[in-house]
């Protein structure tokens, strides 16, 4: 006969483990501080911004409240001091540098100016990003000048990528960004890009016309096999 304290399911070994019914041990839950520390360790490990379902993947003994609650808590000592904080980049959380401190951070990669972007290189990026999908042609309009093999070098550190074709004789290929793109500029996702007059002020150039227009929906057609050049794709 059962005592009043017996209960089904879950049990308790001799040494106070939890087991499950089966008579397998099972994890402990992890104390909130050990959850931080071991999400603070993953986020700083990653190459790309770690999403929560990454985490719960990882972290899959631990509850989903448990994760997300320990991600909060996290995001929230980040919040002010130190020279770091948490930003939420291309759907994700990444460990990055606070913006006040960029000069100092810059000097410690001055010497590495090989792999900046050429001011052409930026002004056309910008034009993407703004005028997004877009043809070779109309960014060579807006700039004033051929931008072909600026286009191959920002496909080649994949920041922009082939969408598809506009539907006009032709067919010319259109640019977007990519999930690289938001990585690299800290951005959640393109409606976290500054006002266009204030991004050409910081590449210091004078925002044209045609730029500050706003773009007309063009009916774009699907890539077909073979269109993309292999690596232009990539997200």
């Amino acid at each position: 006969m059962k005592s009043e304290d017996e209960t089904p399911g879950a049990a308790t070994d001799p040494s106070g483990d939890a087991t499950d019914p089966s008579g397998m041990e099972t994890a402990p839950r992890m104390e909130l501080a050990q959850l931080k520390a071991v999400i603070e360790a993953l986020m700083f490990a990653s190459p790309e911004p770690i999403t929560p379902r990454m985490l719960y993947k990882l972290l899959n003994d631990e509850p989903r409240e448990d994760v997300l609650a320990a991600l909060n808590a996290l995001k929230a000592d980040h919040v002010e001091g130190g020279g770091l904080h948490i930003a939420e980049v291309a759907g994700g959380f990444q460990i990055t540098t606070r913006p006040e401190y960029h000069e100092w951070v810059r000097r410690l990669f001055n010497e590495r100016s090989a792999s900046k972007l050429t001011v052409a290189s930026l002004e056309t990026l910008s034009v993407i990003a703004y005028k997004q999908p877009v043809t070779a042609a109309e960014i060579g309009e807006i700039r004033s000048v051929n931008t072909s093999g600026v286009l191959s070098t920002l496909l080649e550190r994949h920041l922009i990528k082939i969408v598809g074709r506009k539907n006009v004789i032709g067919r010319p290929f259109l640019y977007g960004t990519t999930k690289e793109f938001l990585i690299r500029f800290g951005l959640k996702d393109l409606n976290d890009l500054p006002k266009i007059e204030d991004m050409a002020q910081q590449l210091g150039f004078e925002a044209p016309a045609l730029l500050m227009e706003r773009a007309v929906p063009e009916d774009m057609l699907p890539l077909e096999e073979g269109d993309v050049p292999e690596g232009s794709q990539e997200a």
